[in-house]
């Protein structure tokens, strides 16, 4: 009887461990499936992504920009672009294009021309768009492949209905102006750039301009572009150019720059997504870009200018339901992510990371600020408001004078002694 019970207790162990080997054997190969998993889905994805380049130019940041056919990039994956003829230019530019030449011949306040990186080692030719390869490291840094290149759900300032239950879940913060209850037809603005420090990889610091169609719910249709650094994104805290849209309030549709189809771009010497050099320095020169985005009244594509000669390209229309029409609120300003670690305020900084009222040389400023009327003429914003949730971490204060127009300063540091 002994024998026999000792001989089952021996059974019943090699089968308990025979059983944990198996189940550690399972667990192994379901992670190497996994794994394996997750390379196909990353692989197919940088090959959707990644077009044949006719040349490569390796840029001083480390980026590779390709110079792809202007018929193969990645606009051109969208069902509805198929036979898509490009537009090589748009068929109306707004009238009364603000002149910064004059300005900068009349004011003390010098600025200074602006490039990107990748140009101090090659151009794209004519016939070419320069488009930022997209690596392997970049798609893993995203929460899953399909939401790679797309932002998360609410980050447009709420002004109008600005629920703090909503805003506080979101974790985005922002400092703008804006102006609403009207048809506008586009905007445009000159933006001063700096390289905000961001505390965490997770989190983001950006300046821009939005244009908005439909309500703050599900059916929010955006198109937006600026200057961001996003660790997240890029995988450095270099400041870069970059575009976003969307036409569901971020849920399925859009994404950054050409990291989907949608987007068409006709210029082959500005990369979206890549780094801007120089930057403004606290006390030294100071650098700024002037965007425009303007809805072009015969064809209604949606068009964007970079500087004074760069037309990037267009969003068609039909990527759109209420900016198919025009938009109803144009806003400009800064956004950061807070996370809160630890109960506390992020140190991320907005613009330059000081507050408004520090002016010129050491705030960031937004100045020229102007919309697009019915009739395609640039005009002075009516009825400016501003709008930000907490201004003891990040400011607004907004001027107008002869040189700058309609103009803000704005950004901050984050937490200080008065934002914990």
């Amino acid at each position: 009887m002994g024998a026999a019970h000792f001989s089952m207790e021996r059974v019943f162990r090699e089968f308990l461990v025979w059983f944990f080997v198996w189940g550690l054997l399972s667990l192994t190969c379901a992670g190497r499936l996994s794994v394996s998993r997750q390379n196909f889905e990353v692989h197919k994805h940088l090959n959707r992504l990644n077009k044949p380049p006719v040349k490569s130019i390796q840029s001083p940041d480390g980026d590779i920009i390709d110079c792809v056919h202007i018929s193969k990039q990645p606009a051109f994956d969208h069902p509805f672009l198929k036979d898509h003829k490009i537009q090589m230019k748009p068929s109306y530019t707004p009238q009364g294009l603000f002149d910064e030449n004059k300005v900068l011949e009349k004011t003390k306040e010098r600025v200074n021309p602006i490039t990107q990186l990748w140009h101090q080692n090659g151009v794209c030719s004519e016939g070419t768009i320069p488009v930022r390869r997209t690596k392997k490291e970049d798609v893993l840094r995203a929460s899953s492949v399909k939401r790679y290149g797309k932002k998360k759900l609410r980050t447009v300032p709420l002004p109008r209905s600005a629920d703090p239950d909503l805003i506080n879940q979101s974790g985005h913060q922002h400092a703008i102006t804006y102006v609403e209850g009207g048809k506008f037809y586009g905007a445009k603005a000159t933006i001063n750039v700096w390289e905000p420090k961001v505390q965490n990889s997770n989190e983001f610091s950006l300046s821009q301009l939005w244009i908005l169609g439909g309500s703050f719910g599900q059916d929010l249709n955006s198109i937006e572009a600026g200057w961001q650094v996003s660790p997240d994104l890029y995988g450095d805290n270099n400041t870069r150019l970059f575009t976003y849209w969307t036409s569901d309030a971020y849920q399925a549709t859009g994404c950054y720059n050409l990291l989907c189809s949608g987007f068409i771009q006709i210029n082959s010497q500005i990369a979206m997504g890549a780094s801007i050099s120089p930057v403004s320095g606290f006390h030294n020169p100071q650098y700024d870009i002037s965007i425009t985005i303007w809805k072009d009244p015969k064809e209604g594509h949606w068009w964007m200018q970079f500087g004074d000669g760069y037309v990037l390209g267009y969003w068609p229309n039909f990527l759109f339901s209420y900016l198919a029409d025009s938009a109803s609120i144009v806003e400009w300003g800064g956004e950061v992510v807070n996370m809160e670690e630890d109960g506390h305020h992020t140190t991320t900084q907005m613009g330059s990371g000081q507050f408004p009222g520090e002016g010129f040389t050491k705030a960031s400023y937004f100045r020229n600020i102007q919309v697009v009327d019915s009739s395609n003429n640039l005009k002075e914003p009516k009825g400016l408001n501003t709008f930000t949730e907490k201004s003891n971490c990040y400011d607004v204060e907004v001027g107008k004078n002869d040189d700058w127009g309609h103009f803000f300063y704005y950004g901050g540091p984050g937490r200080n002694s008065k934002c914990q």
